[in-house]
């Protein structure tokens, strides 16, 4: 039988706790669900309000993975959820995650969190954050990301933007601005209009463009996840690879001085030291007071 959590006055049964998910570093899923539950305070702030997608992994990074919007099959009736246009005027519900009782329900089930730029709460075309993806060709790695993202703050901040970065946990970086409440159309605009200018100013090391033939050896600027379809692997996420790193926010200092890019590698034991010494570094994005409004873009 399963063993029975109470979170929150909620009952949670959690399964398989000794089995391994990730093989390369001996990690069971109980330790990964004590580390969402120790991480819980920071992670909880960027996931709320924010319907949820998530990438089920529940036999481990090698097994079967598989990407869905759809609320889980058996999720309690005290889980949230939020109704979120589709397709053609078509809506469907997504999750919201709240509290600790709603994470710990949903971590159960071994997933990734991907959020989109913008709340339940508000129009879901109107987005408080833009999002960078800079993703590496090999042989390029997130020490070129790293390159890419200080030209894309300089320019940024040029506009009166501050952007904050995080590894994407698996190959590349994320950049998250926070931005007064926009038209996800203008955000991927915007956006759209900074990878061209990166990739104009720095030919040889950026592309703007999808096409996977450009792609080996620079680094491509995705703009196209702040669509407001689309979502981001969440700060804090653990992520589907072969060892358990972590979507996490790092320093520009970091950025900067990254030669290698095992520097930039974060697992989940790595997450409460950081949080110890540099507490949340993604915090300015939930503080309304910082964020500015988006210049006008390239059409997405």
């Amino acid at each position: 039988m399963s063993p029975i959590a109470e979170v929150e006055g909620r009952r949670i049964a959690l399964s398989n706790l000794d089995k391994v998910l990730y093989p390369a570093t001996g990690t069971t899923k109980g330790e990964l669900l004590h580390y969402l539950a120790a991480t819980a305070g920071p992670l909880l702030r960027h996931l709320r309000g924010r319907p949820l997608a998530f990438l089920r992994f529940p036999d481990g990074p090698d097994g079967e993975k598989f990407f869905t919007k759809n609320p889980p099959p058996g999720m309690p009736d005290w889980v949230r959820t939020a109704e979120v246009p589709r397709h053609e005027g078509e809506t469907a519900r997504q999750v919201l995650i709240q509290d600790l009782a709603s994470l710990m329900w949903v971590a159960n089930l071994v997933v990734e969190f991907h959020a989109p730029m913008w709340r339940a709460d508000r129009d879901p075309g109107l987005a408080d954050r833009l999002v960078f993806d800079l993703d590496p060709g090999p042989p390029a790695t997130i020490v070129h990301c790293c390159a890419v993202a200080e030209w894309l703050r300089e320019r940024l901040r040029d506009d009166g933007l501050s952007a904050y970065a995080k590894t994407s946990g698996s190959k590349g970086l994320h950049l998250l601005v926070p931005v007064e409440p926009t038209p996800s159309r203008q955000t991927t605009g915007y956006a759209k209009k900074l990878a061209m200018e990166a990739a104009a100013a720095v030919p040889g090391l950026v592309t703007s463009k999808m096409t996977r033939s450009l792609r080996p050896g620079k680094v491509f600027v995705d703009f196209s996840q702040n669509a407001a379809a689309k979502t981001t692997a969440a700060p804090y996420t653990a992520r589907a690879r072969s060892e358990p790193t972590v979507s996490a926010p790092i320093t520009w200092d970091e950025v900067e001085r990254c030669e290698d890019a095992v520097q930039l590698v974060f697992r989940i034991g790595d997450i409460a030291p950081r949080l110890d010494r540099h507490g949340d570094l993604l915090e300015p994005l939930l503080d309304p007071a910082l964020a500015r409004p988006v210049p006008p873009g390239a059409a997405p």
